[in-house]
């Protein structure tokens, strides 16, 4: 027996790797997040394969279940929406699994941020602009470490996706504006990949005001990039510079 945490991907099952698919289609047994994952999704699992929502239970509640298939010996799929390394709380339920000595496994899937990119057809590292991409979040009933603090992350002038915070979005985008300054580019993408899909594109000055309009305040990623540079280009398809692979044009 094992259990596998797939990543759902962020809705459109066109997006999960080849591998979630084969594991969904082939599933007996399944505990998903019931508020996040796409029903397309689900769709895949075998008409009689077992279907439990996490949404309502504790770990006990999960690990219940799991005992239960072993029981069983049938496999887990444990589905989360994106991908399972960011804000699904893997560790602490591959702790339990260690505890009882259960196999499993991680299948990665795509991130919101990721579609949400392609979406947008925003690439995320700009030349001379930014060069990094943060991945966090403003504090909820989940605090923030002092270090981690949005202002922390805008001195740098990164690129930043911000999960589970669109409720705060005025906050985000005052706090953003000393850094980036209020001209600067932001998006709020809402349910990413799905049929009822939504994109608020502003800038730091009135995206606040555009969420609000738009009546989004969860399920909505939001990413703050700088304006790429008129006339900057990386170095990489520049016809004088040379690499491993190609001689560059002499001047």
């Amino acid at each position: 027996m094992k259990v596998y945490f797939v990543g759902a991907g962020p809705g459109d099952p066109d997006l999960l790797t080849r591998k979630a698919e084969r594991l969904l289609r082939r599933a007996r047994f399944c505990i998903y997040a019931g508020s996040l994952v796409s029903p397309m999704v689900l769709d895949l699992l075998p008409v009689d394969a077992e279907r439990h929502d996490s949404a309502s239970l504790s770990m006990s509640g999960v690990m219940s279940l799991i005992l239960d298939a072993r029981s069983k010996n049938l496999d887990v799929i444990r589905l989360h929406t994106g991908d399972p390394s960011m804000y699904s709380a893997i560790g602490e339920q591959m702790d339990e699994l260690n505890r009882h000595g259960i196999d499993y496994e991680v299948v990665p899937g795509v991130s919101s941020f990721q579609a949400a990119a392609a979406v947008l057809s925003w690439e995320l590292t700009i030349p001379e602009a930014a060069q990094s991409v943060v991945l966090t979040r403003t504090p909820g009933r989940t605090p923030m470490p002092e270090s981690e603090d949005l202002a922390h992350y805008a001195r740098t002038g990164a690129t930043l996706c911000l999960f589970l915070s669109v409720h705060a979005i005025e906050k985000i985008a005052h706090e953003l504006a000393l850094h980036y300054g209020e001209d600067c580019p932001v998006a709020v993408v809402y349910r990413v990949s799905w049929p009822d899909e939504r994109v608020v594109r502003g800038t730091l000055g009135d995206i606040a005001e555009k969420t609000k309009l738009a009546g989004l305040s969860k399920t909505a990623l939001v990413i703050v990039r700088r304006e790429p540079p008129v006339g900057v280009r990386s170095r990489l398809y520049d016809g004088s510079f040379s690499h491993g692979y190609r001689k560059g044009d002499s001047v």
